[in-house]
């Protein structure tokens, strides 16, 4: 199986009005630009992520969209404490287990659930849903739903709101 992520800028826009776009965009847009730089750094880990992110906001204009940066950033700086939750509620599957697709949509989830007070959980549990729904294979939609919603589950039980 291959997995092609492409970035397509639109040519016609130039400097400013670039930037302006990318200030624009929605937070799902923005979502599924966090998993595709998650999902690069997978496949670059040699790399350091400043340097990842550098390319990526120089060629893809993504330094206009706070949400994205933190994002990104703050899986990265969470991830560990992001896989031992994968773990807790993945069966004895370890997220070197999990498909690369979906253990990026699971890790990015995981941080908005914990760490993001203005994204609902029920919305980042959806949304981590149809990102794997457009991007990996259909039999990983029940496994990403059932781990993240046990994972939603302990955070409401343990009262964090």
């Amino acid at each position: 199986m291959q997995f092609w992520i492409f970035w397509i800028p639109n040519t016609k826009q130039t400097g400013k009005e670039k930037k302006t776009v990318m200030a624009e965009m929605t937070r799902k847009e923005a979502r599924e630009a966090v998993f595709q730089l998650l999902f690069e750094t997978e496949f670059r880990a040699d790399e350091d992520p400043r340097e990842i992110y550098a390319i990526s906001e120089e060629n893809r204009e993504l330094c206009a969209n706070e949400y994205l940066k933190e994002s990104y950033f703050g899986v990265l700086e969470h991830r560990e404490a992001i896989d031992e939750m994968i773990v807790r509620h993945s069966n004895g599957w370890k997220p070197s287990r999990i498909s690369p697709v979906s253990r990026c949509v699971i890790r990015l989830c995981i941080y908005e659930m914990c760490y993001r007070e203005d994204i609902p959980r029920a919305v980042s549990l959806n949304e981590a849903v149809e990102l794997v729904k457009k991007y990996d294979e259909e039999k990983m939609r029940p496994f990403v739903n059932g781990l993240l919603n046990g994972v939603k589950n302990e955070l409401e039980a343990a009262g964090k709101a």
